[in-house]
């Protein structure tokens, strides 16, 4: 392995947990806290104004759904922000900084009417600025396919990854590196029903090519067509009945999950660092799913459990 990829694979591998473990708190005191915001020399835990931070330019996410940001505001409201943002100092002005992991919080947070909220202060590169944003979303599978798209091709672009190496890096399958990097081939229409999750990753895949693709997207969408079905149609098997039928509209569909439901899954999402699953099976049981994609975050989780217990 060459010395840039080395120095590439360390710096990525590093994430966020090390990153907020890497800076020195300064203090529980809130109003120590507050005034540790003087001068940006020094990295570590402080509070900030939110009107001392801005969005990243690096940021991968586009789209933020208001009915989360104002959940999650009535979070903060209750039980604070547990988790801090990592944020850099802004060049070329004072005490102010650019958020490169957090941005959902800060909108939020300005939403809950908080004054201040938690950082990490670090000193990174704008190569690490988009890798830390690409692994902290996509850990907690906050991206939409188009998001996750642009942000592995901008890593291809600007700092020279390969596919293997990216598939490394952020626990995913190569082939599903490469299938997301197909997206970009995708038409206006395909693009705009991936971002708001009508149409799967796996419907764009068979509809990528077809010189008809946006009118077959929505017909996808209308009538609840399988991917079986669709890639039966992008192929000119129209006769193929049977997959059609059996994924039209009379076809059972996954029960969609509430607003609240889904703003309970991005607190704890928030709070743990890691990717939340709630399931109801009734009105009151289910499961509660706590994703991990190493041994230390599983030990993170247990401790963190036993600690409340």
């Amino acid at each position: 392995m060459t010395e840039k990829k080395a120095e590439r694979k360390r710096g990525l591998g590093r994430g966020l947990s090390a990153l907020i473990g890497e800076a020195t708190p300064v203090g529980a005191n809130p109003e120590a806290n507050a005034n540790a915001g003087e001068g940006v020399a020094s990295a570590g835990l402080r509070m900030l104004g939110t009107d001392q931070l801005q969005a990243g330019a690096f940021q991968p996410r586009r789209n933020f759904d208001a009915d989360e940001l104002k959940a999650l505001a009535q979070s903060f409201g209750k039980s604070g922000i547990l988790q801090p943002l990592v944020v850099r100092p802004l060049k070329g002005k004072t005490d102010q900084f650019e958020i490169i992991a957090g941005e959902r919080r800060w909108r939020a947070a300005q939403i809950a009417k908080l004054h201040a909220v938690p950082v990490v202060v670090q000193r990174l590169s704008d190569r690490e600025a988009l890798e830390i944003g690409i692994i902290e979303n996509v850990q907690r599978a906050d991206l939409n396919p188009i998001e996750e798209s642009e942000a592995y091709q901008r890593l291809i672009d600007e700092f020279s990854y390969t596919q293997a190496e990216l598939a490394e890096v952020v626990g995913k399958s190569r082939s599903h590196i490469a299938n997301l990097l197909r997206l970009g081939q995708a038409t206006p229409g395909m693009r705009d029903l991936l971002v708001t999750g009508a149409l799967s990753m796996g419907h764009a895949r068979a509809l990528l090519g077809h010189p008809d693709a946006d009118a077959l997207a929505r017909r996808v969408v209308a009538e609840g067509l399988s991917v079986r079905a669709v890639e039966a149609l992008a192929g000119g098997k129209s006769d193929d009945k049977s997959a059609i039928k059996s994924s039209g509209k009379g076809a059972a569909k996954p029960d969609a999950k509430d607003a609240d439901t889904r703003a309970v899954e991005k607190t704890l999402a928030d709070g743990l660092g890691l990717k939340v699953d709630i399931r109801h099976q009734d009105d009151e049981s289910g499961t509660l799913t706590i994703s991990y994609k190493t041994l230390s975050q599983l030990d993170d989780v247990i401790a963190r459990l036993l600690s409340n217990s």
